[in-house]
């Protein structure tokens, strides 16, 4: 039984998923390398504790921006490797490199420790109010063992495969966002130009087979009024994009839409920074078909 667990990476995700597991009863430790963040969550009265006095605990959930820190904060001694109780279950809720997940599994369950990679979706939001989404890889007893645990967060679980089939179906999740997003604005921005409300032509799409849940959730709730507020950033999914073509490529696959999305996102002519808004990509296409529509308006009305 999980009755204790650590969180470690105390951003907009980990933050939401500390105090959602805390709320449900579970005894919670909360850690970040920065002290702000670990501020941040004992002013909520949850405990928190530096990454190198970490206290033991039967799981440890990690939170990370990349691969990369997942590898740090795995192997670097006094990593999880050397740190963590033997029996102990690792949750990496990161999107990363599913190469790099399957190697660390092997490794975690060598040292007699349990894995299970499990991305998420649903945004803060979701983490704030135990709503995420998740794509769960690893053994199925050991999913089983942390299941109340992950429903304390999650609205739906999805077992997937093996350890690292999480990441896969979590990169071609993203994948798809991204394109969606693309391919959303240009068609909103195609109607805008006719004089289409974009309300009105998200409206029909969202009856019709064209619709996602970019046309259905990000549209409206992000884009439309220019909140763009989502709390995913557009460094986050070009970093997924490059992991979506890194993984596709040594799979064989060829060169295809994907990478023409990846590079669409990459456009330095966009003039996006990594900390805005990953929303902000339909941008450029919505204001212009916005000044088109407005141009052609008044040299009508002439």
């Amino acid at each position: 039984m999980i009755n204790s667990v650590t969180v470690i990476g105390l951003g907009n995700m980990g933050l939401g998923m500390a105090l959602t597991l805390h709320s449900a009863g579970f005894e919670v430790q909360g850690t970040d390398i920065d002290p702000q963040a670990r501020a941040r969550l004992a002013a909520e009265g949850v405990a928190t504790a530096a990454p190198d006095a970490l206290a033991p605990s039967d799981a440890y959930l990690l939170s990370l921006p990349t691969s990369a820190h997942v590898n740090e904060v795995l192997e670097r001694r006094p990593g999880l490797l050397f740190q963590a109780p033997r029996g102990s279950l690792i949750v990496d809720t990161s999107t990363s490199d599913p190469v790099e997940s399957r190697q660390l599994a092997a490794k975690i369950i060598a040292a007699g420790l349990e894995w299970l990679d499990a991305p998420v979706s649903g945004g803060p939001s979701g983490a704030h109010s135990g709503q995420l989404g998740m794509l769960v890889g690893g053994e199925i007893a050991t999913l089983e063992r942390a299941r109340p645990l992950l429903e304390a967060m999650t609205k739906s679980i999805t077992h997937v495969g093996e350890a690292g089939s999480g990441h896969v179906v979590k990169l071609a999740n993203n994948y798809l966002c991204a394109a969606h997003l693309l391919t959303t604005a240009e068609a909103v921005a195609m109607a805008q130009r006719a004089g289409v409300d974009p309300a009105a032509c998200l409206q029909g799409l969202n009856s019709g087979s064209g619709r996602s849940a970019v046309s259905e959730v990000n549209f409206p709730r992000w884009i439309l009024d220019a909140s763009f507020d989502s709390g995913f950033s557009i460094g986050l999914m070009r970093k997924d994009l490059r992991l979506a073509h890194q993984t596709a490529q040594r799979l064989g696959l060829d060169d295809g839409l994907l990478e023409r999305v990846r590079n669409a996102w990459h456009d330095e002519r966009l003039a996006l920074n990594d900390s805005a808004d990953f929303n902000r990509i339909t941008e450029p296409l919505l204001d212009a078909a916005k000044q088109y529509a407005t141009t052609h308006q008044e040299e009508n009305s002439t």
